[in-house]
């Protein structure tokens, strides 16, 4: 039986006394959940955040990370470098990162590895355009980027990665696909890697849904058969909206 992951992205946003005071608030908010609880946060977040947490049941993950460990990198993270300050989790491949910084299929797969490498455990984004939803290319886009973004990773690295399904139409816009609709994309990235690496596997791989996640619709999500949890933006800047989310039972 898969667990629940229900990780909080605040992108670019929390100062760091904001982002203490939202741990202490939603500590208490959060702390009899079953599901397992991660705050992404900034990199001006991590330390203070990790420090908030200790003792708590929230994970404390960042956004984003280079694939090499140092070097002349001028405004670089490492996964070295979160390591060092005890990050466990790392989003890798999120769409504003394809769209705004250049990621590409082959940038994501380096970083998942330099993730592993560096003990790191990664959330690595996939979904679609609008366009390419409605030009009937969903599937081919989103197994696409999951078999390219986990190749040549090991059997337990694959069953180690989280991946978050993230329609990008529905990212920030409101609309969120369908429960049924989410279900079935999330089966499609299952099953390719079902192909690749056996059900077992597959089975074991922990898939989130992103997209406009809220409290209104979080338990509708999170019941199907294949949704694993959620990887939710904005609904998580607010401590006691994100609680709702995480307590969705």
């Amino acid at each position: 039986m898969r667990k629940k992951v229900i990780a909080g992205n605040w992108k670019m946003n929390m100062l760091p006394n904001e982002a203490i005071e939202y741990i202490e608030a939603f500590e208490a908010l959060v702390k009899n959940t079953k599901n397992e609880v991660i705050l992404c946060v900034p990199y001006t977040d991590l330390f203070y955040c990790l420090n908030c947490a200790q003792g708590t049941n929230i994970k404390i993950g960042a956004q984003n990370m280079h694939w090499e460990e140092n070097g002349a990198y001028t405004g670089e993270v490492s996964g070295k470098m979160l390591k060092s300050i005890g990050v466990e989790y790392v989003i890798i491949g999120h769409s504003e990162r394809r769209q705004y910084f250049a990621e590409t299929d082959d940038t994501v797969n380096k970083k998942i590895k330099a993730a592993f490498a560096n003990h790191l455990k990664p959330i690595v984004c996939v979904g679609e355009t609008l366009e390419q939803r409605e030009a009937g290319e969903t599937s081919t886009i989103i197994t696409t980027q999951t078999r390219l973004a986990l190749e040549g990773l090991t059997d337990e690295q694959v069953k180690n990665t989280i991946i978050a399904y993230e329609p990008i139409w529905a990212i920030g816009t409101g609309k969120t696909a369908t429960s049924d609709d989410a279900n079935n994309s999330i089966k499609q990235i299952r099953a390719e890697i079902e192909k690749i690496y056996g059900k077992d596997i597959a089975d074991e791989v922990i898939i989130q849904y992103g997209g406009s996640v809220k409290s209104e619709n979080s338990k509708e999500l999170f019941s199907m058969s294949d949704i694993d949890g959620g990887l939710v933006g904005g609904a998580s800047l607010k401590p006691e909206e994100f609680a709702k989310i995480v307590n969705f039972e």
